[in-house]
């Protein structure tokens, strides 16, 4: 008998009426019609809203929130985000393209990531934006492009520090990274960066992401307080802020629930009572992306084909991995787990039936959904893929056999 993987528990973002999901206030065969054509991505703004008043209601006020572009770089979503948040995060030239395109000052925009390019390096200079130091390689390439534009740079340095992000979904700290300065390289990288046209605007410690457990966040939160501390004697002059990252992390597979961050909040407004007294001055601001806009966010694609082959049901979707590489598992899962799937256009089942779902791919790995207990379906019925805000459309490779891109909206 075949295994039939676990049914998630049903999500509550979004609204039902007579059977059909609802997004942006329609139902999602009208929404389909709206944009003319599947598959298409869905971001709904009350729900980013929501999320960051949930945020805010949770964590001290004198805590800054951030808004990473890399979750969601689409335009529309980060204009929205810009009128919610305190900053923007931007990875790439082109992410800070679209950052200075929003209200949101270049002073509040911030550059991380290791390797970048001389033209990315002077193009941040020039808009006068917060570079993230990842080496003293970068920052002697920073010293001599800020010489040449005739401005002073503004930089933070990033921090690889000796410890993880426990139970965290991908670690970006501790051991050999290719992300930050190693703690124990900073003091020799302050004085280097005492004689450089730069300015030290403070430190980032990111250790991990697409994190569930309050209590392995505070502890990393911790850690990363001590070691701020401890670098800022160093420093030239006081840090003004401390970019502690994120971690927050949503729900996808069963057995999953949902982070609690009350003891975050809890604990966090223990740090900004302890700087105000250690280190009067210096801000705390918090990154996220994934944990902002992740369950705003649902991935449309409708059912073309149905077959069985050898007592198994298959649907096959205009969409796949090449649209949503993390929901087909092969973006980071070692063993594969089914994202929460629904047939949009039959929400409230009368029959079921197990069904894996794949796209039109010429592939094995384009899976979208392995052998669960779905809504009866057929031809022309519409699919959802929850959880899809972040990490959807542009960590995918949308090239692959040369599929149409899906289009994106917000509603």
């Amino acid at each position: 008998m075949k295994q039939v993987k676990p049914v998630h528990v049903m999500q509550t973002q979004f609204s039902t009426v007579e059977g059909e999901l609802q997004l942006g206030g329609m139902s999602i065969r009208r929404l389909a019609q709206r944009v003319g054509s599947t598959p298409f991505f869905a971001y709904d703004r009350q729900a980013m809203t929501n999320r960051v008043a949930h945020v805010r209601s949770h964590l001290p006020r004198e805590i800054l929130l951030h808004y990473s572009l890399k979750a969601n770089p689409m335009p529309a979503v980060v204009q929205h985000m810009a009128g919610l948040v305190d900053g923007l995060d931007v990875a790439s030239g082109g992410e800070l393209k679209i950052a200075l395109d929003t209200p949101v000052t270049p002073a509040k925009i911030s550059f991380t990531g290791p390797g970048k390019t001389d033209a990315e390096l002077a193009q941040a200079i020039a808009a006068g934006i917060v570079i993230n130091l990842e080496s003293a390689g970068e920052l002697r390439r920073i010293d001599r492009l800020a010489n040449a534009c005739g401005v002073q740079a503004n930089v933070m340095v990033r921090v690889n520090p000796d410890f993880e992000l426990k139970s965290s979904g991908m670690k970006m700290a501790g051991g050999a990274k290719q992300f930050g300065v190693d703690a124990e390289q900073v003091p020799a990288l302050m004085k280097e960066l005492a004689a450089a046209n730069v300015e030290l605007h403070g430190f980032q410690i990111y250790s991990g992401s697409q994190n569930l457990k309050s209590d392995a966040i505070i502890e990393a939160q911790t850690k990363t307080f001590e070691l701020a501390l401890a670098l800022s004697a160093d420093a030239p002059v006081t840090p003004r802020l401390i970019n502690i990252g994120g971690g927050f992390g949503i729900p996808y597979f069963p057995g999953e629930l949902p982070l609690d961050i009350a003891p975050i909040g809890q604990h966090l407004q223990y740090w900004v009572n302890q700087l105000a007294t250690r280190l009067p001055g210096m801000r705390i601001a918090t990154e996220m992306g994934r944990y902002l806009v992740g369950e705003a966010g649902v991935y449309i694609t409708r059912i073309v084909d149905k077959k069985m082959s050898r007592g198994q049901v298959f649907l096959i979707t205009d969409g796949g991995m090449n649209h949503h590489l993390a929901a087909s598992g092969n973006l980071g899962q070692v063993i594969r787990k089914n994202y929460p799937v629904v047939i949009a256009t039959k929400m409230y089942p009368d029959v079921k039936e197990v069904t894996s779902i794949t796209g039109p791919l010429c592939t094995p790995l384009d899976l979208l959904a392995d052998r669960m207990e779905l809504a009866h379906a057929d031809v022309d019925d519409l699919v959802a893929v929850f959880q899809s805000g972040a990490y959807g459309l542009t960590a995918s490779p949308t090239d692959f056999l040369g599929h149409a891109r899906p289009k994106e909206i917000v509603v």
